[in-house]
């Protein structure tokens, strides 16, 4: 049976959530908005001025872009920043979001930070999820759906923890466990479920062994022998068995060099 310490999701997608709802509304969340001061309006810029899309969250000085503060659900204080590039002339200008900022946390500082592209399609998202006024977690998007997730777990700045999504569902997991810089723990997930792990023991860069998991092994087993019962009760010829070189492995593979 696999034993594995699983770091909950629920810190970057409670940030996430917290941001898609102070979107509700869309542009019109920006009604009955008071000005900013200068000193609220350079504040707010450092704040979200972060990662390669800084351009897109700066506003200051610039005669194309268009700021709103807003306060989302449940705030009675503004919360969320909203940046606009101005597009067009005449009767067909029109705003296009291209940054969102959010204090979830309602301490002053935006601890989320997402940009979007000219479609509207999410691009990055950078999060303090801690709180400690630094960067821990890095979002990519891909046609507007998580592509990947990279978060900082020893607090050093770079990220030691990547996770991979596949159409929205997570594919696999790398994780640097001595902070060496280099992978050294791999997960691989089938439609959303764990099917296996692998551990570089030696920390070289390769796989010595992989853990399965058995109990999902033994069920399909299970599902299978059931099956062939009722094919031979029918009279009909039961097809072929799994066994270990075709994916029916139960136990851990360790390498010759580390057995």
């Amino acid at each position: 049976m696999i034993r594995i310490a699983y770091r909950s999701l629920s810190a970057i997608f409670a940030l996430g959530l917290l941001a898609m709802l102070g979107m509700s509304g869309g542009c019109s969340g920006s009604h009955a908005q008071k000005p900013q001061s200068a000193e609220q309006t350079v504040a707010a810029t450092e704040a979200v001025q972060v990662g390669d899309d800084a351009a897109r969250c700066d506003y200051v000085g610039r005669p194309d872009r268009e700021a709103h503060e807003s306060a989302g659900i449940g705030s009675v204080k503004l919360n969320i920043l909203r940046v606009y590039a101005l597009v067009g002339e005449g009767e067909d200008r029109r705003r296009v979001l291209l940054c969102r900022a959010v204090d979830t946390n309602l301490d002053g500082i935006k601890d989320v930070v997402r940009t979007f592209n000219d479609k509207g399609e999410s691009l990055r998202e950078v999060a303090d999820s801690d709180y400690d006024n630094k960067i821990d977690t890095w979002i990519t998007f891909a046609g507007g759906r998580i592509a990947k997730v990279q978060v900082d777990t020893n607090h050093d700045g770079k990220p030691d923890e990547t996770r991979y999504y596949v159409r929205g569902k997570l594919s696999r997991i790398q994780r640097d466990t001595n902070h060496d810089g280099r992978p050294d723990v791999w997960e691989i997930y089938e439609d959303g479920h764990l099917r296996r792990i692998g551990h570089d023991l030696d920390f070289d860069g390769h796989v010595d062994r992989w853990d399965r998991d058995e109990v999902a092994e033994r069920a399909a087993l299970e599902r299978e022998l059931a099956e062939e019962k009722k094919q031979s009760n029918q009279g009909e010829s039961p097809p072929q068995s799994a066994s270990p070189s075709d994916g029916g492995v139960t136990d851990a593979y360790v390498s010759p060099r580390n057995r």
